[in-house]
């Protein structure tokens, strides 16, 4: 849509059955319809649903477009949306526009049906139908708006963070802490209104869901700020492994021995390399491979079965700075990574050395 791919997640359609049932009981009572009508009024409700979230979120993605953001798409998906951009705002400004810009989309839709409301008699099937979109499109613009990350508002106090202090990582740990604060008085405030009598067991349990979802992506945002600030500490030159090259048809054993009484390889791990009979480096050996393979049978299986050609290990360049590192591994996930100067095979990524480097703190499994 606008060039801009939609996709349906699969939880979509849980949301439809959800909506098609509970709405068509409510609407068939209300104006006193059949079965059938009241069921077909629900899944007409949510088409105007599907369709106020998809104009809601191509608000976000035709903005980030307008200021030279490219968007990889779309999706819909149970509880509401999402965009997905091919790079982060180039300054403040920018980020507080594009994350207005759903909430403000949602506005207007809710406004206009207020409007419809207003226009058409009341207890009429049309009347019904514009009084839900409206209230669903106000209710989704002002939750949305609420200052903490992953919400619409949360990007826009992140924006006024960065905007203040001059840095963004700040910004998005701040919005992901205030996130975590509306998580916990989301859940407070639906547990109080199921024992007031106002929301039902459904409703209970669906609120409890988004809390659970906004709690769940204000800790991402936390974690992603302080793996952020840790990119300027990536180094391929000094965190690539050297390579240890050892002839076709060498045993696993002797080569993993022969690595390991290397005088290079004391500081750090080799990345085991296997050349063909004129010396030159034609593959590596895949650690998780090798490490499947029981000990007593390393002396007889070859460091060829175990081992993945260059032209199928991915590779990056050592110049790349940390940002460009991580957006190369998330685009081509693999366990190592050739590091080049040029033509040239330097030394050899192991996407665990990375993950260590930029997550201390976490246990990463090997």
């Amino acid at each position: 849509m606008f060039g801009v791919p939609v996709h349906l997640n699969a939880s979509m359609l849980l949301l439809a059955v959800l909506v098609t049932v509970l709405y068509g009981s409510f609407v068939r009572e209300r104006l006193d319809l059949s079965p059938a009508a009241g069921y077909a009024v629900g899944f007409g409700f949510v088409v105007l649903l599907l369709l106020s979230v998809l104009l809601h979120e191509l608000g976000h993605a035709l903005t980030a477009r307008r200021y030279g953001i490219g968007v990889r798409g779309i999706t819909l998906e149970l509880l509401g949306g999402y965009t997905e951009m091919e790079r982060d705002a180039p300054s403040p400004r920018v980020d507080l526009y594009v994350s207005l810009a759903g909430p403000a989309v949602s506005f207007l839709l809710g406004f206009a049906a207020v409007g419809v409301t207003v226009a058409l008699p009341n207890g009429t099937l049309l009347d019904q139908l514009a009084f839900q979109v409206a209230v669903s499109n106000l209710l989704v613009a002002v939750f949305n708006s609420l200052p903490g990350l992953p919400l619409d508002g949360g990007r826009a106090l992140r924006a006024a963070v960065w905007a203040a202090s001059r840095d963004r990582h700040l910004g998005t740990e701040v919005a992901g802490w205030v996130g975590r604060s509306v998580a916990l008085a989301t859940a407070a405030v639906v547990v109080w209104l199921t024992a007031v009598g106002v929301l039902t067991t459904f409703g209970l349990l669906f609120m409890l869901l988004v809390a659970f979802t906004l709690w769940q992506g204000a800790g991402q945002s936390i974690r992603v700020a302080r793996i952020s600030r840790r990119f300027a500490l990536v180094d391929l030159g000094r965190l690539a492994r050297p390579v240890f090259a050892v002839p076709t048809g060498m045993p696993l054993a002797e080569a993993q021995r022969r690595a390991g009484e290397d005088g290079a390889a004391k500081d750090r791990p080799a990345a085991l390399g296997v050349t063909d009979s004129s010396g030159r480096l034609v593959a590596l050996v895949d650690p998780v491979a090798a490490e499947a393979v029981p000990a007593e049978r390393r002396p007889w299986v070859s460091v060829d079965t175990v081992a993945r050609g260059l032209d199928g290990v991915p590779r990056i360049s050592r110049d790349l700075d940390g940002e460009r590192v991580v957006h190369t591994v998330q685009a081509h996930p693999a366990v190592q990574y050739l590091v080049t100067a040029g033509e040239d095979v330097v030394g050899v990524l192991h996407v665990a050395d990375l993950a260590r480097l930029l997550e201390p703190k976490r246990k990463i499994v090997t």
